[in-house]
C-alpha cells in the first residue's frame, strides 16, 4: 500500500509509512472507544438492560466521557513499587498490540507489510504483551497484583502453544506463512475458506485467542471477584487506559486475523457477490468475529484457574497435534 502511494504522490516511503500509521493508530483508537460502547449495549440488550444512554445522543459519547475520565485523573504510583518498571510495563503491553497489525493483509491492496513470515511475527509479538503483564503485577509491590500476572504468565504457556499449532495445518496446506498469500488461497467460494478443512484448527484457534485476549471465560488474570481487579490493580488514569487499550487492540488484531486466515479475508462468500468490495466482505466478517466475542462476555461464566490450566493443556494441545495429522492427511488425499 506504502509503495502504491509512493507511485502516486511522489513522497518517500518513510513519509508514507508514518502517514499511514499514524492512520491506523487513529482507526484503531476510534475501534476502542466505540468497541467498548457496543459491547455494553450489546450485553445489556442480551440481559435485557439498556446499556449506556445518557451521555450523549444514544449515550454515544458515554466511552468518550470514560476516555476523558481516565486521561485527568490523578496517575498514582505506589511508594514502594518499582518506578521505572511500573511506568514502562504498560508500554510494553501496548506496543507489540499495535505493531501486530503490520502483517495482517485487509483488501488485495491494503496492507502494511507483505511478510513472508507474518503467521510467526504475529505469534512472536503478541507474546511480549505477557511480559508487560508480568512486570506490571511485580513492579507493584502487591500480592494480588503479582497473582494476576503470575496466572496470566501460566496461561499464555497453556495456550500460545495449540494456538500457534492450529495455524500450523492452514501453512501446512497453503505452503506459507504470508498471511496475504493464506487469503489469496481462499478464493472462489466459502467453500474453499480455511474454516472448512480446518475446522479443528479453527476451534482450537478460536478458543485459544480468547484465552489470549484474557476475556470472559479466561480472564482469570484481572478475576475481581478474587484478585481485586489482578494485574492492574494499582494502576490508575491514563496508564490503567493503556493496559485496557492492549486489550481492545487485541480483540481488533484477533477479529482481523480470523477473518484472513479461516474466514476468505476480503472474498465473498459467493462468487456472484464478486462486486461487492472486499473492504466491505472483509468488515462484515471482522464485525461477525467481533460480536462472537461480545456474545461470550455475556454469556460464560469465569472458569477455574485448574480447569483453565487443565483445558488447556489436556485438551486444546492434544486436539492441535491431532489437526496437523488430518492436515497431512488431506494434502495426502486431495491435493496430490
Amino acid at each position: 500500500m506504502a509503495d502504491l502511494l509512493t507511485q502516486e504522490l511522489g513522497w518517500g516511503n518513510f513519509t508514507i509509512f508514518v502517514l499511514l500509521a499514524v492512520m491506523m493508530l487513529l482507526l484503531v483508537l476510534g475501534f476502542v472507544t466505540y468497541a467498548i460502547y457496543f459491547e455494553r449495549k450489546v450485553i445489556g440488550w442480551m440481559q435485557l438492560r439498556i446499556g449506556p444512554n445518557r451521555t450523549g445522543p444514544l449515550g454515544l459519547l458515554q466511552s468518550v466521557a470514560d476516555v476523558l475520565k481516565l486521561l485527568i485523573k490523578e496517575d498514582t504510583i505506589p511508594a514502594k513499587a518499582d518506578r521505572e518498571l511500573f511506568i514502562l510495563a504498560p508500554v510494553i503491553t501496548f506496543v507489540p498490540s499495535f505493531a501486530v497489525l503490520v502483517a495482517i493483509p485487509y483488501t488485495n491492496w491494503g496492507y502494511f507489510a507483505n511478510m513472508n513470515v507474518g503467521v510467526l511475527y504475529y505469534a512472536a509479538l503478541s507474546s511480549i504483551s505477557t511480559i508487560g503483564v508480568v512486570l506490571g503485577g511485580w513492579a507493584s509491590n502487591n500480592k494480588y497484583a503479582l497473582l494476576g500476572g503470575m496466572r496470566s504468565a501460566a496461561q499464555m504457556i497453556s495456550y500460545e502453544i495449540p494456538l500457534v499449532i492450529s495455524m500450523t495445518g492452514i501453512i501446512m496446506v497453503t505452503g506459507t506463512m504470508n498471511i496475504r498469500d493464506i487469503v489469496l488461497n481462499q478464493s472462489g467460494g466459502f467453500w474453499h475458506w480455511n474454516f472448512i478443512p480446518q475446522i479443528i484448527g479453527f476451534g482450537v484457534f478460536i478458543i485459544a485467542a480468547v484465552s489470549e485476549l484474557n476475556r470472559t471465560p479466561f480472564d482469570l488474570p484481572e478475576a475481581e471477584s478474587e484478585l481485586v481487579a489482578g494485574y492492574h490493580v494499582e494502576y490508575s488514569g491514563f496508564r490503567f487506559a493503556f493496559f485496557m487499550l492492549a486489550e481492545y487492540v487485541y480483540v481488533f488484531a484477533i477479529a482481523a486475523l480470523t477473518s484472513a486466515m479461516f474466514l476468505g479475508g476480503w472474498y465473498s462468500p459467493l462468487p456472484f457477490l464478486d462486486f461487492i468490495p472486499g473492504i466491505v466482505w472483509f468488515l462484515l466478517k471482522f464485525c461477525s468475529v467481533v460480536f462472537f466475542l461480545f456474545w461470550l462476555r455475556a454469556t460464560m461464566p469465569r472458569v477455574r484457574v485448574d480447569q483453565l490450566m487443565g483445558f488447556g493443556w489436556k485438551v486444546l494441545l492434544p486436539l492441535s497435534l491431532v489437526n496437523i495429522f488430518v492436515s497431512a492427511l488431506y494434502i495426502e488425499i486431495f491435493l496430490r
